[in-house]
């Protein structure tokens, strides 16, 4: 039963992912996303911060 609507959601979305109007949109949704997910892991945020600040020394 989950199988089946698994398999019937796979399909629908393997259809609407061969049509290019969708690969854009979900190109642009990803590229946000991917940009949201950096500044909000702490990690990152933190190598992000050091770069801007060589950067602004660099400038100064």
């Amino acid at each position: 039963m989950a199988l089946d609507a698994f398999l019937q959601a796979f399909v629908t979305l393997n259809g609407l992912a061969t049509s290019p109007f969708v690969l854009l949109v979900l190109a642009f949704i990803g590229a946000y996303l991917g940009s949201r997910v950096v500044e909000v892991i702490p990690f990152t945020r933190r190598i992000i911060e050091r770069r801007e600040a060589q950067a602004a020394a660099e400038r100064d």
